[in-house]
């Protein structure tokens, strides 16, 4: 059910977690775009639930965090020998008590989550509606119950406001900062290249709150060109080409510019905000 190097990762990285924090992993749940059938190898990172036994003291967080270290050495590794700024196929989580998993997702406090470089304790972002949707109707059991043998309870009920929170809170941010003279940037990764590795996500998100159904961002750029103005098709193919990693069409040569992107981006965002208003009902949270 999993790709070939998502499985081999996901059981390299139990492999360590069992050996720093042994007996402590009861259920290890694969969510995100290798649950949805989109996971491209070299492209995207491998998101997981992990359910662990008990509560979790400094001694096992500390251990925790050492194990996001040393089970993605061999991603961060051909990241480097590649040459690339970011790195594909590091396994970014959350940590939660098993016997939480059965209440409602808001009511779940988190034991520790990472992602990237991050490692928080007592916080988790992808403890959400979406997740918890993905994680419930598509998740893929490496360890533990299936998924729907949990008790899971996303709360579709909460789902499109939570999505339209984060579109006029995180994503609308982005855009008014990537639409001024100092663009957000990343580490070793330039503002046109966040722009356009931002430009695929507000339109999950919209159709999120139009159906009530969460997609790939491979499926969200079909969407997007089915759902919004032509004069950004060039913007979402190009964003799709560099996701591909493929040559990007020649309507998208036209805003290939590393100057102008991080603007009309950030432009385009907050046209499929406005959108979103429409269709699921304005809020100004």
């Amino acid at each position: 059910m999993l790709p070939r190097d998502v499985a081999r990762a996901a059981s390299r990285y139990l492999s360590t977690a069992d050996r720093l924090v042994p007996g402590r992993i009861r259920g290890f749940y694969v969510v995100g775009s290798a649950a949805l059938g989109a996971w491209r190898a070299g492209c995207g990172d491998i998101d997981f639930v992990a359910a662990v036994d008990g509560d979790l003291g400094d001694r096992d967080l500390r251990r925790l965090s050492l194990l996001h270290k040393v089970a993605n050495v061999p991603a961060a590794w051909q990241a480097l020998v590649r040459g690339r700024p970011t790195i594909p196929g590091t396994l970014n989580g959350v940590f939660v008590a098993a016997r939480d998993l059965g209440k409602p997702v808001s009511r779940i406090r988190p034991l520790a989550s990472h992602s990237g470089p991050s490692f928080q304790r007592g916080r988790g972002f992808e403890v959400n509606p979406v997740v918890w949707k993905i994680f419930l109707e598509k998740g893929v059991a490496v360890r533990g119950p299936a998924p729907g043998e949990l008790g899971l309870d996303p709360e579709p009920g909460m789902l499109r406001e939570w999505n339209l929170r984060q579109l006029h809170g995180h994503f609308a941010t982005w855009a008014r900062q990537a639409m001024s003279d100092r663009p957000p940037r990343k580490p070793l990764l330039p503002a046109h290249r966040v722009a356009l590795s931002t430009v695929l996500a507000p339109p999950r998100l919209h159709h999120t709150i139009v159906t009530g159904e969460v997609i790939s961002k491979e499926e969200a750029a079909d969407y997007a060109l089915e759902t919004f103005d032509r004069r950004w098709h060039p913007l979402i193919r190009l964003a799709l080409a560099r996701r591909l990693g493929v040559p990007a069409p020649d309507e998208a040569a036209a805003v290939d510019d590393p100057r102008g992107l991080p603007r009309l981006a950030g432009a385009f965002v907050l046209d499929v905000i406005a959108s979103a208003d429409q269709a699921g009902g304005a809020t100004s949270t």
